[in-house]
C-alpha cells in the first residue's frame, strides 16, 4: 500500500475472523511500528502480546468482574469524562455503530453485550497490550510517545491487511490482565490494541469516523492569503 492508502483506507476494526495471526507477521508490524518518534530516543514502549488459553482467560476474566460490578483499575490516568463537542463527537461514533449493527435505543441486551465485546477484546485472535517503564510514571513525554508508537501500529498493520482497534475496556480489569498476560512490576499497563483479520461482513466494520476540517483543527500563523 501507498502511504495515502493506509491512512485514508484504516478504520477501526471491531469484528474479527477466528482465523490465527502469525507470530512473524505480527513481530513485522511491531518493528514497523518502532520506528515511532519519541522524546531523545527514550522508548518508553513495551508490548505484551496476547492470544490462545491466555487471551481467553482475560477475556473471561474481564467480563466476569465488570459483570459484578467490580471497580475498574485501569492503571493509567483516565481523567474526567468527555464534555461539550468532544462528548457530541463520542455520540456521534455511538450512534453510527448502532445504527450500522441495528441496535435500538431500547435494546438494553443487545447494548450490554456491544460493551461487552470491548471488555472481550472484540473477540479478536490477538490482544496487543501496550506498557510503559514505570520508572517514567508522571512524565509528559512518555504517553505521547506511546500514542505515537499506538498509532504507527495500527497504520503498519493495516499495509498488511490486518485489522486493530485502539481500546480501553480491556485494561480496565489491571489485576486480571496482569496475572494471564505476565506482565512485569516494572510496566504500568497504558492501552490495549485488539488485532486480527478483518471480519467483511461485520457491519460495524463499514463504519467510517468523521473528522473534523483542518479549517477548525489548524491555525496558520505568518502564511500569505
Amino acid at each position: 500500500m501507498q502511504f495515502d492508502d493506509v491512512i485514508l483506507g484504516r478504520r477501526s476494526i471491531r469484528g474479527y475472523k477466528p482465523e490465527p495471526v502469525a507470530r512473524e507477521l505480527i513481530e513485522e508490524v511491531i518493528g514497523l511500528a518502532m520506528r515511532a518518534p519519541s522524546s531523545m530516543n527514550t522508548q518508553p514502549w513495551n508490548f505484551y502480546v496476547i492470544t490462545g488459553e491466555p487471551l481467553e482467560k482475560i477475556r473471561s476474566g474481564n467480563t466476569e468482574r465488570m459483570l459484578a460490578g467490580v471497580p475498574q483499575s485501569r492503571e493509567f490516568r483516565t481523567g474526567e469524562a468527555f464534555a461539550g463537542q468532544h462528548r457530541e463527537r463520542q455520540i456521534g461514533v455511538a450512534k453510527q455503530l448502532f445504527s450500522a449493527m441495528e441496535i435500538q435505543r431500547e435494546d438494553k441486551e443487545a447494548r450490554q453485550d456491544w460493551v461487552m465485546r470491548g471488555f472481550r477484546q472484540f473477540d479478536a485472535p490477538v490482544c496487543v497490550i501496550i506498557t510503559y517503564d514505570r520508572v517514567l510514571d508522571g512524565s509528559d513525554d512518555t504517553p505521547f510517545d506511546c500514542g505515537a508508537v499506538a498509532t504507527a501500529l495500527v497504520n503498519a498493520a493495516w499495509s498488511r491487511g490486518l485489522g486493530t482497534v485502539i481500546n480501553s475496556q480491556g485494561i480496565m480489569q489491571s489485576p486480571v490482565v496482569r496475572e494471564h498476560a505476565g506482565i512485569a512490576d516494572d510496566q504500568v499497563i497504558m492501552k490495549s490494541i485488539a488485532l486480527g483479520w478483518p471480519d467483511e461482513s461485520f457491519p460495524a466494520n463499514e463504519v467510517v469516523s468523521t473528522r473534523k476540517p483542518i479549517d477548525e483543527a489548524a491555525t496558520f500563523v505568518g502564511f500569505d492569503g
